[in-house]
């Protein structure tokens, strides 16, 4: 038996499909790019930090709790350290709110040589804006004691060692950065040294550059993250 179809007219329904309010709110919130928290120390409660999150309201968190993803780690007088998605950042009380759990993707670096053949340029240490000079000679980041006093640096509490200077032996300290970070790129957990004198750059020596592979052509040096 064979069937024929008319083509009848097609009439739009009088109302138009409208989505849920709360599907589209789904919808517009998949849409969105995924952003990092940004997490604020507020005050010191007793043994608990005083977390701003998002900008949202303030919430004492003690030391191995967790507030929206934000784990706290330790706090102390004026600072305390916070943990998300793995990466760690130090607080300090006053500070403009930070951006943590953000790993770039980036892991490529681009420097240029100043005229002396230097490069430098400027990065942050702990969320903090520093100034820094590539040492492939140094061992390990060097960081002059003003620059670790405004960077609110706690290397006091770190390993007391004896350097060698141009007026003889004198004490600094080795410490842990919780993170570097030039350009796109961030690494964690570098080694560092706090000297007692002045220096005019942060010299970022081999416990930062052994995470790079390097490659310099002309006045150009190319830092390659490994991992």
């Amino acid at each position: 038996m064979h069937c024929t179809f008319a083509h009848l007219p097609f009439t739009m329904p009088k109302h138009r499909f409208r989505p849920a309010p709360v599907l589209l709110a789904t919808l517009l919130l998949a849409a969105l790019p995924a952003r990092a928290q940004t997490v604020a120390l507020g005050g010191i409660l007793g043994a608990k930090a005083l977390l701003i999150v998002n900008n949202g309201t303030p919430k004492g968190v003690a030391a191995g709790e967790s507030h929206q993803d934000v784990k706290v780690v330790s706090v102390g007088k004026d600072d305390a350290v916070v943990e998300i998605a793995g990466a760690r950042r130090t607080l300090h009380l006053g500070e403009a709110p930070v951006s943590v759990g953000s790993k770039s993707r980036s892991k490529r670096v681009v420097l240029t040589a100043d005229s002396r053949g230097h490069f430098v340029n400027s990065g942050t240490i702990n969320g903090s804006t520093m100034q820094y000079m590539v040492d492939t000679g140094a061992s390990t980041v060097a960081i002059g004691r003003p620059d670790a006093d405004r960077m609110g640096l706690n290397y006091l509490a770190g390993q007391p060692v004896r350097m060698s200077t141009a007026n003889g032996i004198t004490q600094g300290w080795r410490m842990k950065l919780d993170s570097v970070r030039i350009g796109d790129v961030e690494v964690f957990g570098v080694e560092a040294i706090v000297t007692p004198q002045p220096m005019p750059f942060v010299l970022l020596g081999n416990s930062f550059l052994t995470e790079f592979q390097m490659t310099r052509t002309n006045d150009q040096m190319v830092l390659e993250k490994r991992h």
